[in-house]
């Protein structure tokens, strides 16, 4: 080669890399000055199930349907088909794949019109950032740069996530995670080889395609994507042809609307904020509204309801049903009623038992009396306005007698029932902020289901405070808190309340529970525990108007019982008595025990009283002799006729008396505190 030769190569060549040195700085700077569209378009807020399904979701200002979506959150079998049918050189191009806009150019020119594509998933996702046609040069050679530009400051699963959320899907579905619920009801973790197959499909013609509308259009793009990943050797031809032999879905379904008064609530609170992962199970929660909305079904047309499980082991919040119908107008169905202010009944008297447990007041074999008694000015009255005389403990509560839940009120005091239930995690509220009084033990205070809840998750953890947890990330295993009650006089409670007689039809002794009626029939209460969660129901009115006849028992507690049975096959053990329960009868209890003596009220206050016959009255004489009355006093009684024993160690409040004839009569009685009284009558 001469010189000369060889200088012009050299120029040739020189002058060839200058070309391509100078075309690459200004094809840099001419990307590097590219004006990006917003990388963080905006995209649906969600709350999610504990397992991150779908709850609920809300609209972009658009009305489409966005939903947050990682690439992790997609099947794998998805995301390979998609690179494979859409851009096999995804991860080793630059944003643009000059290899496939050659081919694309020469097959247009060859056939005189568009036979393929060149874009690339970031050309597309150029696109669809900035919402630009497809149909000009000039629009994609701005893809191009864009695509080139977003390379620079994106990784490619960023760029992946990005067409995963924004990519069209038919009507107001945008993104691979929309359109799986949509159209498949199910997350796009769990997509098939033939519904990925039609999720690829889709974004290439979303409306001509749609499955809803153009199923045949829609299979047959659907299969050339199996083809296509066949060759792409994604899929075997066994497992496309399987694919093929799947129907095309003809129907998009509604997004889940699942805990709207509490999704509304905790996206309300945190704006910004996408994504809310929730303690709630999605299935306990579906259940329990389908639960609630077929039991009031027929009922009044104004009757509301609430329901809520906890995870009383964690204090996560499971189900929380507000209403029957989010919509319902006529039920006020916009109000949660999880969170209402309303009269508790006797709902509260479980934790007042425990109470008096705790100071040693009483035992659940202890004997108390159920009769007319005055407190000051208040004189508290039975449901039913009767009397049952002599009862144990244990019966006054599973018959949710009155009287006897406010002589413990008297006795532990109402400032201390107040205290515990905040320590339970309640905000209690007094009409007018007035003192407590015992009129808080029937009802006459303030509380929300979530109060309630609390108390009665302490009741069944062992005595220990369980905060309510609603977001997942809080969740936590129950750390040593202040106790609400003792281990024992929880287990007391429970014992005595796993014995209340179940609704007709449901299994006994596998649930604790407790049933309340507010005054004026308001209020139906039913919560209730065994050994894993606790459940609330609540029927009523949303604006506090009275339902003649409407009992918790009758009309709450059978919801409670279907609940625990929708969200379990077979009750959690309640918990084992504590070692140092004390699990005898009332002949084995001490002294103390055996009676429930009001302190303070042992001295004159409580002395017996002879009602019948009054002193001095004048009686016919009758084969049957009389009965013989008396109120106050501590049981059991002895009775005397003219200084004869004729009755000894009855705990009623009366006693047949024989008459030997004619003439005057001493009649005594002696309680068990050695007190007495004596009347003198004239048998004629």
């Amino acid at each position: 080669m001469s010189p000369d030769t060889a200088r012009r190569m050299i120029l040739r060549w020189g002058s060839f890399l200058l070309v391509l040195v100078v075309g690459f700085l200004v094809w840099t700077t001419w990307v590097g000055r590219t004006q990006l569209p917003p990388l963080t378009p905006d995209v649906s807020v969600v709350v999610e199930a504990r397992d991150g399904t779908l709850l609920r979701g809300f609209t972009v200002a658009d009305g489409r349907w966005r939903l947050p979506i990682t690439v992790d959150e997609v099947s794998r079998g998805y995301l390979e088909q998609l690179i494979a049918f859409e851009d096999k050189r995804f991860y080793r191009h630059s944003g643009v794949d000059l290899f496939a806009a050659v081919r694309a150019v020469g097959q247009a020119v060859w056939n005189g019109g568009v036979v393929s594509g060149g874009s690339t998933l970031t050309m597309q996702v150029a696109r669809l950032l900035e919402n630009s046609g497809t149909g000009s040069w000039r629009g994609k050679i701005r893809q191009m740069r864009v695509a080139w530009a977003l390379e620079r400051v994106r990784t490619k699963d960023e760029i992946l996530e990005l067409y995963l959320r924004l990519a069209p899907f038919g009507g107001n579905i945008e993104g691979v995670r929309a359109a799986s619920l949509s159209y498949f009801q199910k997350e796009p973790a769990r997509l098939t080889d033939a519904e990925a197959a039609l999720l690829v499909a889709l974004p290439q013609s979303p409306e001509t395609r749609r499955p809803d509308r153009a199923a045949d259009r829609a299979r047959l793009a659907r299969n050339r994507v199996l083809d296509r990943s066949v060759k792409a050797r994604v899929l075997d031809q066994e497992a496309a042809d399987a694919a093929r032999m799947e129907t095309v879905p003809n129907t998009r379904h509604a997004f889940d609307f699942l805990a709207p008064h509490l999704t509304e609530r905790v996206a309300a609170a945190t704006p910004t904020q996408l994504r809310h992962r929730l303690t709630l199970d999605h299935a306990m929660q579906a259940k329990a509204e389908a639960l609630l909305a077929r039991h009031v079904k027929g009922r009044h047309k104004a009757m509301s309801g609430a329901v809520m499980v906890v995870d009383h082991q964690t204090g996560a919040v499971l189900v929380s049903v507000g209403s029957p119908d989010y919509l319902d107008t006529g039920r006020q169905g916009f109000v949660d009623m999880t969170r209402a202010i309303r009269s508790p009944g006797s709902t509260l008297k479980p934790l007042i038992y425990g109470l008096a447990f705790d100071a040693g007041l009483a035992h659940p074999e202890t004997f108390i009396t159920d009769s007319p008694i005055r407190f000051g000015p208040y004189a508290p009255q039975n449901f039913d306005n009767s009397f049952r005389g002599q009862v144990r403990v244990r019966e006054a509560l599973q018959m949710s007698l009155n009287i006897p839940a406010v002589s413990m009120l008297d006795a532990i005091e109402p400032s201390v029932l107040m205290a515990r239930m905040k320590r339970a995690g309640a905000v209690p509220q007094l009409p007018n902020d007035r003192p407590a009084g015992l009129a808080i033990g029937l009802g006459g205070i303030g509380l929300r289901l979530t109060d309630l809840m609390g108390i009665y998750a302490s009741l069944a953890q062992g005595g220990q405070a369980v905060p309510l947890v609603f977001h997942a990330q809080e969740e936590l295993s129950i750390a040593v808190r202040p106790p609400v009650v003792s281990r024992v006089s929880a287990w007391y409670v429970s014992d005595i309340l796993s014995g209340v007689a179940p609704p007709k039809g449901a299994v006994a002794d596998t649930v604790a529970y407790k049933t309340g009626t507010s005054y004026g029939h308001r209020d139906a209460w039913a919560i209730g525990y065994d050994g894993g969660h606790t459940v609330g129901v609540w029927l009523g009115r949303a604006d506090g108007a009275a339902m003649p006849g409407e009992l918790g028992a009758e009309l709450a507690a059978p919801l409670l019982f279907d609940v625990f049975a929708a969200i379990k096959p077979k009750p959690d053990p309640l918990m084992r008595p504590p070692d140092e329960a004390l699990t005898v009868t009332n002949d084995a209890l001490p002294v103390r025990l055996k009676v429930f003596r009001r302190p303070g009220a042992l001295g004159a206050q409580n002395l017996p009283e002879i009602t019948f016959p009054p002193d001095g009255a004048r009686l016919v004489l009758a084969d049957d002799g009389i009965v013989a009355k008396v109120t106050q006093g501590v049981p059991p009684f002895t009775w005397l006729a003219n200084g004869e024993p004729v009755v000894v160690g009855s705990y009623d409040r009366q006693a047949e008396v024989d008459i030997p004839g004619p003439g005057f009569l001493s009649i005594s009685v002696i309680d068990a505190m050695g007190q007495s009284q004596a009347v003198r009558i004239i048998v004629e």
